[in-house]
């Protein structure tokens, strides 16, 4: 009878600590999506020099100490994709969006979306991996069956 009683108890534990989650995300999405609103109304398009990118901490970087005091307590234990970039006579360091750090290339002047000091998106060209699933679709469109296209294109430069 032991055995079953301490089997209940840990399934209520079990689920009280389930449901504890579920609301905890349900919150933490609304206050995500209220942030993410935020961000798409103060964005803006500025074209920016990429020195350098690397993930660390932000207490590491060279960032102003009001903007490290305002990050929460986890975001300052864990590494951020941070940005050197120069944006006119101004070096500064951003920090950048997850995606938009795997893409963005270095030692090269973009055009990116900012919303403060934080890196939204990359505008305009074409990343390497865009440039690749290019290459993997002509490829894939061009079946065994039709001819290869290099003669047509040397018949019409020679005018035959």
């Amino acid at each position: 009878m032991d055995l079953w009683v301490i089997i209940f108890v840990i399934s209520i534990i079990v689920l009280l600590a389930g449901v504890a989650i579920y609301f905890l995300n349900s919150w933490a999405g609304k206050k995500q999506a209220a942030q993410n609103e935020m961000v798409a109304q103060h964005k803006q398009t500025v074209s920016l020099y990429v020195i350098d990118k690397k993930k660390d901490k932000i207490e590491n970087a060279n960032m102003p100490k009001a903007m490290t005091d305002q990050m929460p307590r986890l975001s300052r234990m864990f590494k951020v994709p941070l940005v050197k970039v120069k944006i006119g006579p101004q070096i500064m360091t951003m920090i950048c969006e997850a995606d938009t750090f795997k893409i963005l290339p270095t030692k090269k002047t973009v055009s990116v979306e900012i919303a403060g000091a934080y890196i939204v998106g990359m505008k305009g060209k074409k990343t390497k991996m865009e440039l690749e699933e290019q290459r993997k679709s002509r490829r894939k469109g061009e079946s065994e069956d039709t001819p290869p296209k290099w003669h047509e294109k040397l018949r019409t430069r020679f005018g035959r």
